[in-house]
């Protein structure tokens, strides 16, 4: 039985254990896949809006997210811009983008970051939030930009606040983050009233 999700996603009914499981045993089966082949599967995955099918997506890019490159960001901005759910979205930005910005090398990493700069400018409060959870790995360790996530947070909180859910979920990606850094970094502080 499929229910709705939103306007046009469906939910099969799935736990997120038998989406993880099913492609842990096809990436046991499959180990040897290119990058070519995880990106393709991925927005194979992607194209039919049921949830389990884009969790899937995203769990086999958390999988494989050695072998992506800064150009792939191009095909995670558009898994994003349609995803418009968290489930989806944190996943994508923290467990894709943030590691996938991480292995990339200085001139690879100068184009990702232009790229976030640009999510977190966006009117797209799903591009801005997926820009401001991405650092949370390296931040959390000690690495990342903290200045860049510290002006991205302060440029977004500087903006009237909107009344839906959606205009709330950049506002929380920052506290999350803030939160998290917290935990092992105490002394770094944003200077605004969160």
């Amino acid at each position: 039985m499929r229910l709705k999700l939103g306007d046009d996603l469906q939910f099969y009914g799935s736990s997120v254990g038998a989406v993880r499981g099913a492609i842990r045993d096809a990436l046991r089966r499959h180990s040897d896949l290119t990058h070519d082949e995880v990106t393709a599967l991925s927005s194979e995955l992607w194209a039919v809006p049921v949830f389990e099918r884009r969790l899937a997506a995203v769990v086999l890019l958390q999988s494989k997210v050695r072998l992506l490159m800064n150009s792939d960001l191009t095909r995670i901005e558009g898994f994003v811009r349609t995803a418009r759910l968290r489930d989806l979205v944190d996943p994508l930005a923290v467990d894709v983008v943030g590691p996938l910005m991480e292995g990339l090398d200085a001139q690879g990493r100068g184009r990702a970051d232009a790229v976030l700069d640009r999510w977190a400018e966006e009117s797209d409060v799903w591009l801005r939030r997926a820009a401001l959870l991405a650092p949370l790995r390296a931040l959390r360790r000690g690495r990342g930009d903290w200045d860049r996530f510290s002006s991205q947070a302060r440029t977004i909180l500087e903006e009237p606040a909107g009344d839906g859910p959606e205009c709330r979920a950049a506002r929380e990606a920052i506290s999350f983050v803030l939160d998290e850094v917290a935990k092992s970094r105490p002394e770094l502080r944003l200077s605004t009233g969160l």
